[in-house]
């Protein structure tokens, strides 16, 4: 016969059961969403997305997709004032150069040191680089990559097709150029926005000027160098180029651009190295399908891009963990 003491011990180890079963049954309690704003649109950047994505599932986060198309992330970042004004601010956004000071003296972003120290961002960053992620000596920002941007992509068929020479100047650049023409094929894929214009006209510039004259003209902002003759030769060789482009190149996205070269239809393009993720989506092989090479002139100098994800202040405490895990994420040696 069960007696009261023993049915009482079989109630508490049942009731015991119960609570580890609903337990078990619960999600993390440190398990929370990270919305992400960025503009990995193309082919190439969305595996990039989509390996981040998946690293978050995989620590029992929600990755909540905010993504805006437009290469440069202009259309982003109208967005992303809209949202923060609004006090509604997504957990990370994809923020590049001085843009991210700007965002940090708003008093927006939150501190990421708690991540950064004890990872050793610092030693395992370029100086150069870890001072642009921070902001009055704390981190506010996880970096995705170091682009090289002064890159010419050209397709050798299309060389081949035209009996024309891969540059290394820019007088064999406009060499090349003409021989593309005379064969019918468009000479430079360019896509006419604001940022893809700039990014051609520093490469002309880096390329004819060098790295001394750049730094004096663009960073200094040194008034002889911007009214040099040496600064008529680059306005002049850049307003070239436009000759070569074809007629739909205004307000073309540059993966389309890019497009073009990988189907032949353009001989070369000056774009910065996340090119590289269109031709390899595309199933193209390097030094096969596609050649990368300095732009003409700039051999021995690069200018450089860091897209990073800035966090922004946040107030629940899951969502906090789960933003604190995706800088993590991003900087970890499998995702980088």
């Amino acid at each position: 016969m069960t007696t009261t003491t023993q049915v009482r011990s079989l109630m508490r180890v049942s009731s015991l059961g119960l609570a580890i079963a609903a337990a078990l049954a619960l999600p993390a309690a440190q398990a929370g969403e990270v919305e992400v704003l960025h503009w990995w649109t193309s082919g190439g950047e969305a595996k990039a997305a989509q390996a981040l994505a998946g690293t978050m599932k995989a620590k029992g986060h929600t990755w909540k997709d905010f993504a805006v198309a437009g290469g440069g992330g202009d259309s982003a970042m109208t967005v992303l004032k809209s949202r923060v004004v609004s006090g509604n601010a997504p957990a990370a956004a994809q923020i590049k150069g001085p843009s991210l000071q700007e965002w940090a003296k708003e008093g927006v972003l939150t501190n990421l040191d708690d991540v950064a120290g004890p990872e050793k961002w610092d030693s395992l960053l370029p100086a150069p680089i870890a001072a642009g992620l921070k902001y009055k000596g704390h981190y506010i920002a996880a970096p995705v990559n170091v682009h090289r941007v002064n890159w010419l992509w050209v397709n050798p068929e299309a060389f081949k097709k035209a009996g024309a020479k891969v540059p290394t100047t820019w007088p064999e650049f406009f060499t090349a150029a003409e021989a593309l023409k005379k064969a019918g094929i468009i000479p430079v894929a360019h896509g006419g926005q604001n940022w893809q214009d700039f990014t051609t006209f520093e490469s002309v510039a880096l390329g004819l000027g060098g790295a001394d004259f750049y730094k004096k003209a663009f960073v200094q902002l040194d008034p002889a160098s911007l009214k040099s003759a040496k600064m008529k030769e680059i306005l002049e060789t850049f307003k070239k180029i436009k000759g070569y482009t074809d007629k739909n190149a205004p307000g073309r996205d540059w993966n389309l651009t890019t497009a073009l070269v990988i189907r032949g239809e353009a001989g070369m393009q000056l774009m910065g190295d996340w090119a590289k993720g269109e031709f390899v989506a595309a199933g193209k092989v390097p030094g096969k399908d596609f050649e990368c090479v300095a732009a003409p002139g700039t051999a021995k100098a690069f200018t450089y891009n860091v897209d990073s994800f800035a966090m922004f202040q946040l107030k629940d405490a899951a969502n906090v963990k789960a933003q604190r895990d995706l800088a993590s994420a991003i900087m970890s040696p499998e995702f980088q």
